[in-house]
C-alpha cells in the first residue's frame, strides 16, 4: 500500500477513535471502538485472502473505520446514512478523489439491512460487519449487544424474548463471500442449534420462517421502540450536522488565529529589520559626522529613539509568554486546565499527559469547553500582539514624521547661518 493510502488510513484511525471516545455515547456497548476496530480487522483478513487491488483496500478500509460512527446520532436506526455523510465531509477535508469517496459511501450503505452488495468490496465489508457470527466470540458479543439495548431503552429485553429475535435473524442472515461461507457458515449454524435447543416455547420457530418484513428481519441491534420512529426521524435530518458544524467552527476559528498571528509576526518582523537598518546605517555614517553639524544632533537622537521605540514594542509583540507547564491530578477532575495548550503540559510525563486526555476525551463537556478556552485565549495572545505591534507602527509613523521635520528645520537653521554669515 503506498504511503499516502497509508497515511490517510492512519488519520482516519485516529480521527474514528477519537470520534468514538467524544460523540458516541458510552451506553453503546457493542457498537463502539471496539466493534469498529474488529469490522477492520476482519476487512483486512479478508482483504488479503481475495487479494483486493490497493485502490479497493484502500475503499473498503475507509468505509470499515466509518460504518458506525452514524451511532453518534444516539440511535441504530438509519445510523449508515449518517455514517456516511461523517465519511464523505471527513474524506473530502483530505481532498480524497471523488470517486473514492462515492465507493466509500456506497460500502457503508450496504452494511444497512437488509444487507445489498453490489460487489466484492461490498460483499467484503457486510460479511466483516458480522463476522462475529461465525466465531467464538459469538456469545461474549451477543450478551453486549442485549446488554447495550437494555441500557438504551425502558423496556427490558428478557433472555427468551432475545433468544426468540436472534433465532430469527440467525435464521435470515446470509454471508456473501465464499470464503466467509466456508469459515463462518458452520459455526455460524452451530450457535444456531445451541439456541434453537434452549428454546421450549412451542411457539418458538424451529424452522425457518417465511420471508420477514425488513423490520421483523432487522438485526437485534437495530430494534427500536416503533413511537420514537418519528421523533428519530426528525431528529435524523439534523443528526451530524450539528456535531460537524461545531467541528467546523472550531477549526475555521482556529486556522483564522493562527494565520492572524503569523500576519502579526510577520508585521513585526517588518518593523524590526527596517528600523535595525537605519539604526546601523545611523550609527555607522552619521554619528561619525555630526561634529562637523552640531545642528543636526538633536534630529539624529530624535530618530534613533523613533527607531529604537519602534523595535522594542515590536519585540514586545513578538515575545512568547511560557507558562508552568504542569497540571495536577485535582486540575483534571475539577476541569480547571486547558490541555489543548502546549504551556500546559510540557513539563508532565507522557504518562500523565496521556491519562490526563483520556480523562478530557471521555467529557464532552470537557473538551468543548477546553477548545473554547483554548479559542479564548488565542484571542487574548492576539490582542496583546496587536496591541503592541500598533503602538510599533504609530511610533514609526509619528516618529519618522517628526524626524524629518526636525532634520529640515535643522538643515533650513544651517543655511540661514550660512548666509548671514
Amino acid at each position: 500500500m503506498s504511503s499516502d493510502s497509508q497515511s490517510l488510513l492512519q488519520e482516519t484511525e485516529r480521527y474514528v477513535t477519537h470520534f468514538f471516545a467524544t460523540r458516541v455515547s458510552p451506553a453503546f456497548l457493542f457498537h463502539n471502538i471496539d466493534h469498529t476496530k474488529d469490522v477492520v480487522a476482519a476487512s483486512t483478513t479478508l482483504a488479503n485472502f481475495y487479494q483486493l487491488p490497493e485502490s479497493e483496500r484502500q475503499v473498503l478500509l475507509l468505509a470499515a473505520w466509518f460504518h458506525d460512527t452514524g451511532y453518534s446520532s444516539g440511535t441504530a436506526r438509519w445510523h449508515e446514512r449518517i455514517s456516511r455523510e461523517i465519511a464523505i465531509d471527513f474524506l473530502q477535508q483530505h481532498q480524497v478523489d471523488a470517486t473514492v469517496i462515492e465507493k466509500v459511501g456506497n460500502c457503508i450503505l450496504a452494511t444497512q439491512w437488509p444487507q445489498c452488495p453490489t460487489n466484492l468490496t461490498e460483499q467484503i465489508l457486510c460479511d466483516a460487519d458480522l463476522f462475529h457470527l461465525g466465531s467464538d466470540a459469538f456469545d461474549e458479543k451477543n450478551k453486549l449487544l442485549r446488554k447495550e439495548l437494555n441500557t438504551l431503552f425502558e423496556d427490558k429485553l428478557s433472555k427468551k424474548e432475545w433468544r426468540k429475535r436472534n433465532i430469527l435473524f440467525l435464521q435470515q442472515h446470509r454471508y456473501f463471500t465464499d470464503y466467509a461461507r466456508k469459515n463462518l457458515q458452520p459455526v455460524k449454524d452451530q450457535h444456531l442449534q445451541e439456541l434453537l435447543s434452549k428454546e421450549t416455547d412451542a411457539e418458538a420457530p424451529a424452522v425457518a420462517p417465511p420471508a420477514l418484513s425488513k423490520a421483523e428481519a432487522a438485526p437485534p441491534g437495530d430494534a427500536v421502540p416503533q413511537e420514537e420512529a418519528k421523533a428519530i426521524k426528525d431528529k435524523l435530518k439534523t443528526a451530524g450536522r450539528t456535531e460537524r458544524g461545531i467541528s467546523t467552527m472550531f477549526r475555521i476559528m482556529s486556522d483564522n488565529h493562527v494565520n492572524l498571528s503569523q500576519m502579526a509576526d510577520s508585521k513585526a518582523n517588518i518593523m524590526i529589520s527596517v528600523n535595525t537598518i537605519v539604526m546601523s546605517i545611523m550609527v555607522s555614517v552619521l554619528l561619525g559626522k555630526l561634529q562637523f553639524y552640531p545642528e543636526f544632533i538633536w534630529p539624529t537622537i530624535i530618530l534613533l529613539a523613533v527607531c529604537l521605540g519602534a523595535v522594542v514594542y515590536a519585540i514586545l509583540a513578538t515575545r512568547p509568554n511560557i507558562t508552568k507547564g504542569t497540571f495536577t491530578e485535582e486540575d483534571i477532575r475539577n476541569k480547571k486546565v486547558n490541555l489543548l495548550f502546549f504551556g500546559n503540559f510540557y513539563n508532565m510525563s507522557l504518562h500523565e499527559y496521556d491519562w490526563a486526555m483520556k480523562e478530557m476525551m471521555k467529557d464532552n463537556e470537557y473538551l468543548n469547553s477546553s477548545m473554547i478556552k483554548d479559542i479564548y485565549f488565542l484571542g487574548v495572545v492576539l490582542a496583546r500582539k496587536y496591541k503592541y505591534l500598533r503602538i510599533s507602527y504609530n511610533i514609526f509613523m509619528f516618529g519618522l514624521i517628526l524626524a524629518i521635520l526636525a532634520f529640515a528645520i535643522a538643515f533650513l537653521f544651517s543655511e540661514q547661518t550660512v548666509q548671514s554669515s
